[in-house]
């Protein structure tokens, strides 16, 4: 099962990256047989979406959406600005197809200077992976800069709350794979763009 944690932090030094790199190392003491790899948007140079099928984007923003799309399971996190995860994150999710994670389980995290934004999880966070048909794992976890200590993640409830948060997350996702007799999702098709 492969594991991708999803940094939508553009600083090359990132808080978020820290906690969401702690909770793949969590959920693969977890589950060892897990493919965990850390994605930060920061290392790559993607192209604004345009609302071309995704399949025609080349380079790094190709190999992205890739590695998206082939994922099983997701520990995403963003810092919180203006209420909200990042831009880059949000260009993410534009640039992706619109079943890419459908039946997929989500853990979020989310970080910020202080708590004002902490409600940031449940409502900007879920809805997004509502609209992808994504099981998010009820009790996201918000950082904040005191949890940290000269680079590192130090807070000991905080990192508590994200080992639970892997352990559920990778759980969820097992749970997903049974088979399901229930109704289908329903299927969102991406218009094509006709050129005039």
């Amino acid at each position: 099962m492969k594991l991708l944690g999803i940094s939508g932090s553009l600083s090359k030094h990132s808080k978020t990256g820290i906690a969401v790199n702690k909770a793949l190392e969590f959920a693969k003491e977890f589950d060892e047989s897990l493919e965990t790899e850390l994605v930060s948007l920061s290392d790559y140079d993607l192209v604004f979406c345009d609302g071309r099928n995704p399949d025609l984007y080349i380079g790094d923003t190709r190999r992205l959406i890739d590695k998206v799309t082939d994922a099983d399971v997701y520990i995403i996190g963003s810092p919180i600005y203006r209420g909200t995860f990042t831009g880059a994150l949000k260009n993410l999710f534009d640039l992706i197809p619109n079943d890419a994670l459908k039946g997929k389980a989500v853990g979020i995290i989310a970080t910020g200077g202080s708590n004002h934004h902490f409600l940031a999880i449940e409502h900007q966070f879920k809805p997004i992976f509502g609209f992808f048909n994504a099981y998010t794992v009820p009790a996201g976890v918000y950082v904040n800069n005191s949890h940290y200590n000269n680079g590192e993640l130090t807070d000991t409830e905080i990192l508590e709350r994200l080992k639970k948060l892997s352990n559920q997350t990778v759980r969820l996702s097992a749970l997903l794979k049974r088979p399901f007799n229930g109704p289908d999702q329903p299927e969102i098709k991406r218009e094509t763009l006709q050129s005039t």
